[in-house]
């Protein structure tokens, strides 16, 4: 590993710039217990999910650079965190692991085997609804298929997710409203929020070309809230490089990406749309 992507040392985290998004994650998480036991109005559990809808969603970002390269040096650290990024997201420990590290960034260029595919069986590209209903609902029997040529890592994910799923149960049956709200349908939610926002990744770019088969999103209010996944061909191109050090990775290779890869993405148009790039347009135009 480089001098310049050298994690930080006498430190709890690998590297210094993941303590301000897990700090934001678990106050969440803080949020959803303080109101699982001390709220039973039905309004403030609608409010507050559709309210988390979106945050719930790009916190599915994180869990997926968690699943990359973990957060903490400490074993038992990095599993305690992965059981919050569950109820936020809907994905256990080592599932994005195996299903995406394992699987699709070694396949993203070979539809019949991408775990993330976006092709048909008969070579179509499908809709968005498809892909995301598509990968959604096939996300864990996809992980536990790749998890049989990898045991040692299908043993973790196979133990915690059961683990993880017997405590959402009894959430559940301890105060069955509150659960339902605050930790079943958004982990329900942000799985499918996730697939939907990794369709525009790959869709539709047929090629063996590393440099041409991602669509990126240099949108600096984007990359801020998902942690520089924006930055799409760089991260496929070197998958063990932490979040932070992705724009830098991006300045070397930025001339083997085409110019049509460069795009926004439907969750930067949802949020920030027309009107918040007005406003920020003209307040620049009457400085």
């Amino acid at each position: 590993m480089q001098a310049s992507l050298k994690p930080i040392n006498n430190s709890i985290f690998r590297f210094k710039e993941d303590r301000w998004p897990v700090a934001i994650i678990l106050s969440l998480t803080v949020i959803d217990f303080i109101l699982y036991f001390a709220v039973t109005s039905i309004t403030v559990f609608i409010t507050y999910y559709a309210i988390m809808l979106i945050p719930k969603g790009v916190i599915c970002a994180w869990n997926h650079h968690h699943q990359h390269l973990f957060t903490f040096r400490n074993k038992h650290l990095n599993r305690f965190l992965e059981f919050f990024y569950a109820l936020h997201t809907g994905v256990s420990t080592h599932l994005w692991r195996l299903h995406h590290v394992l699987g699709h960034h070694l396949n993203f260029l070979d539809q019949e085997k991408d775990e993330s595919r976006w092709k048909r069986k008969d070579g179509s590209k499908m809709g968005v609804i498809e892909y995301s209903l598509n990968v959604a609902l096939t996300a864990y029997p996809r992980g536990y298929t790749v998890g049989k040529k990898h045991p040692k890592q299908l043993r973790v994910f196979v133990r915690y997710t059961a683990l993880t799923l017997a405590i959402v149960i009894g959430l559940v049956i301890w105060n069955p409203l509150a659960a339902l709200f605050l930790f079943v349908l958004p982990m329900l939610t942000s799985l499918l929020f996730t697939a939907y926002v990794t369709f525009e990744h790959h869709s539709g770019l047929d090629t063996e070309n590393e440099f041409e088969a991602s669509f990126n999103n240099l949108n600096p209010v984007f990359n801020f809230l998902t942690g520089n996944l924006g930055y799409h061909t760089a991260h496929h191109h070197k998958q063990g490089v932490h979040w932070s050090r992705l724009p830098q990775l991006h300045a070397k290779i930025a001339h083997k990406i085409p110019e049509h890869l460069y795009q926004k993405s439907n969750i930067t148009k949802l949020l920030l749309g027309g009107f918040v790039l007005n406003l920020f347009t003209k307040s620049r135009t009457h400085r």
